[in-house]
């Protein structure tokens, strides 16, 4: 008898092994993309190497601007949440991974009936039986077609996208305490310059002043003179500001409650390091939201695995075994003992078309993770492109704007030397004197756009997270 049961078992078993090659779950493939043409360089290297493999520590000089990274790395709240996401996807996995062992459960019962006089146990009616129990059982499901397996896979991509994620949240906090830090030092000295114009301006002020007094000059130009001057304040004005409205920005990016921000000069940054792109494909393992969107592609056909398999077979064993008696004194006697053993084999054949319906949503779901992996690696190429031409742009300004102040300084000078001989009118000093400004504005825009064209491209190509 023993050996027929385990006889049936046996076949149980090993009749859906032998269909398991026409069924098993599929292996995932990458999806084949033209990853070298995703962006383009004219002046930058495309090297073997690229900055984004670079430290952010190595990058960035400043060490006010590497203790503030290293506190946003530290307190962001984003960061925290990104973390807690993590913790969360590592549940999933061990839930995952505990899928290929059995379940087992123990049970402790009690139970006592008294019978109705007039139903079948009649005869025995005002009497009462007692029974106790103690038992376990023990359930485990074979993986023919592969469902416990890509499950297990599907929160490995889960728990890998999460961490992804954090990567990626680093890799944009890094960018954004970066350029933000810059813009400030940009403002600081456009300020700076601001001021010195204002006193200048007072001082050309008095001057016009004196020159009306002398019959030189109209009160036309005095009034024109206290017009740019008041002008250059309200510039003053939206440059404080500004300031105020980043320093608040910036203390949110380090999670930390609102306060100035101690920081350098913009004279003193330079990135020592060659900027080099490496080589395209590098986006695929260097950019966190590439990775990212390839684990939710991953995710989502093993996901397809799953549902596949729930229109097979699918094989399950149990076991149950305990002591069972009438009295508690003769429960744990040899007596007592009891157990079971039972295999199923079950086949879905109409379930109100549940399972065709779950197939097809993940099928559909699949498709929507290959194409938003695909317009994420697009637009990664693009900002790669973008911040490529950025970085060059900026860097070819600044050398033209640096030859535009050096024309309206000494425009600005002859300018005033011709109003002193007569030669000239006042409107063209004033002229002239707002080219300066405007030059000099300009050009420290141009250094802080060649500095965040930097960080745009560290970002880009995925550095940060390293």
């Amino acid at each position: 008898m023993r050996n027929n049961t385990l006889y049936r078992l046996f076949l149980l078993t090993i009749i859906p092994v032998l269909m398991q090659s026409c069924f098993s779950a599929k292996e995932y493939v990458r999806p084949a993309i033209e990853s070298d043409a995703l962006y383009r360089t004219d002046n930058i290297k495309t090297d073997s190497l690229s900055i984004a493999e670079l430290s952010w520590t190595q990058l960035f000089t400043d060490p006010i601007l590497t203790d503030y990274i290293q506190r946003g790395l530290d307190n962001n709240l984003d960061i925290r949440v990104a973390l807690e996401n993590i913790n969360a996807a590592q549940a999933y996995l061990r839930q995952g991974k505990a899928g290929y062992y059995p379940t087992l459960d123990a049970m402790a019962s009690y139970g006592r009936s008294t019978f109705s006089e007039n139903g079948a146990m009649g005869m025995n009616s005002g009497s009462a039986s007692e029974q106790f129990e103690l038992s376990g059982s023990l359930s485990w499901e074979a993986d023919i077609w592969g469902k416990i397996r890509s499950t297990d896979r599907a929160s490995q991509a889960t728990y890998l996208q999460s961490v992804a994620a954090h990567q990626a949240v680093k890799t944009n906090l890094i960018a954004a305490i970066s350029s933000t830090y810059y813009r400030l030092l940009a403002l600081d000295k456009q300020k700076d310059i601001i001021k010195e114009t204002i006193e200048a301006r007072k001082s050309s002020l008095n001057t016009t002043q004196a020159l009306k007094d002398a019959g030189q000059v109209t009160e036309v130009a005095v009034k024109q003179t206290e017009a740019q001057l008041y002008s250059t304040e309200i510039i003053l004005v939206d440059i404080e500001k500004n300031i105020k409205l980043l320093e608040n920005t910036f203390s949110i990016l380090m999670g930390e409650s609102v306060r100035g921000v101690l920081r350098g000069a913009l004279e003193d940054q330079e990135v020592q390091t060659e900027l080099t792109t490496g080589v395209p494909a590098d986006l695929l393992v260097n950019r966190p939201d590439v990775l990212q969107a390839e684990y939710g592609l991953i995710n989502a056909f093993e996901l397809t695995n799953v549902a596949r398999s729930h229109f097979y077979p699918s094989l399950r064993l149990t076991a149950a075994g305990g002591f069972q008696s009438l009295e508690l004194d003769n429960l744990f006697s040899a007596s007592s003992l009891f157990s079971n053993l039972a295999g199923s084999l079950a086949q879905p054949i109409l379930n109100g078309r549940r399972i065709r319906t779950q197939h097809e949503v993940s099928q559909a779901q699949q498709e929507q993770a290959l194409l938003r992996y695909k317009k994420t690696l697009l637009m990664a190429g693009k900002e790669v492109s973008d911040a490529l031409y950025e970085y060059e742009a900026e860097s070819k300004k600044i050398e033209v704007r640096k030859m535009e102040l050096a024309s309206n300084m000494l425009a600005e000078t002859y300018s005033e030397e011709l109003l002193n001989n007569g030669l000239a009118n006042y409107l063209e000093v004033l002229t002239a004197r707002q080219n300066v400004l405007n030059s000099q504005l300009n050009l420290i825009d141009s250094q802080f756009g060649q500095l965040n064209a930097i960080v745009t491209l560290y970002e880009a190509l995925g550095g940060g997270w390293q």
